[in-house]
């Protein structure tokens, strides 16, 4: 069967408008490819560019050892962040103003400061790019019924993205191991979850490294002042009205989300 990529770009479009979930692509469309879901994608964020939003950096998904055996595959995948997701730290995100299933994640955000485009981008090259590091929480959320994604359905679907919160705190990344740092999450004032750097590909150098190389395939550069999220340091949490969330980035600082 032929894979209608506008079709389901729209599709996405209308579900995160309405707040509803579709069934997985990839049991409708068994052979739906990853080329497809980027192509799907990119209409979905081109849908949302015309409703006014803009990008502003990118995110950095699957990147942990067990959601790529759990999704059967070897390397990350990418979305697009927008203004419109951000929100400030300390916020309380009201769940039924546009979210539907969110699951919080513990996060490095980078703050770029020159251009980075593949092919041949290093860690150092990152490293040299890059103004500051700081804490972030990353909502993911799934516009695919019950989470029941393979990785085609999470790539279409904006890698899973809803919203995200970065923490006050800006630190020059040259004065750490990124590899080393370790962060703490607790929920609702009780500990939740611990990781460290490493936990991201070895380190989150070496995403985003992936992704500016991934990109550069395509002739696309990661800009000076784009926010890349370099994927979480600890297992994906379910959020639901009245929770919060907090997290302590070793030698770096915190962020705080709340629900309603």
């Amino acid at each position: 069967m032929t894979v209608d990529t506008d079709a389901l770009s729209k599709e996405l479009y209308d579900a995160l408008r309405a707040r509803k979930t579709l069934a997985p692509f990839t049991a409708r469309f068994p052979d739906i490819t990853i080329d497809d879901a980027y192509k799907i994608s990119l209409g979905f964020l081109d849908r949302r560019l015309k409703d006014g939003e803009r990008v502003v950096g990118k995110k950095i998904g699957v990147t942990s050892k067990p959601v790529q055996d759990m999704l059967n595959v070897r390397e990350p995948d990418f979305g697009f962040l927008t203004n419109v997701m951000e929100v400030a730290d300390g916020a309380t995100v009201k769940i039924s103003d546009g979210l539907i299933q969110p699951r919080a994640e513990a996060e490095i955000a980078f703050i770029l400061a020159k251009e980075i485009k593949g092919p041949g981008v290093t860690m150092d090259d990152v490293l040299n790019a890059t103004a500051a590091i700081a804490p972030c929480f990353e909502i993911v959320d799934s516009r695919i019924a019950d989470w029941k994604i393979r990785i085609q359905d999470t790539v279409a679907d904006n890698a899973s993205c809803g919203v995200y919160v970065i923490g006050k705190d800006r630190v020059d990344p040259r004065r750490h191991d990124l590899a080393a740092l370790t962060v703490k999450v607790t929920k609702n004032g009780k500990p939740l979850s611990e990781g460290v750097g490493a936990a991201v590909q070895g380190s989150p150098l070496a995403s985003v490294a992936w992704l500016a190389n991934t990109l550069g395939r395509y002739g696309v550069a990661l800009s000076a002042g784009d926010v890349v999220l370099s994927g979480s340091l600890v297992p994906l949490e379910p959020a639901k009205p009245g929770d919060a969330f907090s997290m302590i980035l070793s030698d770096v600082g915190s962020a705080t989300i709340r629900f309603t």
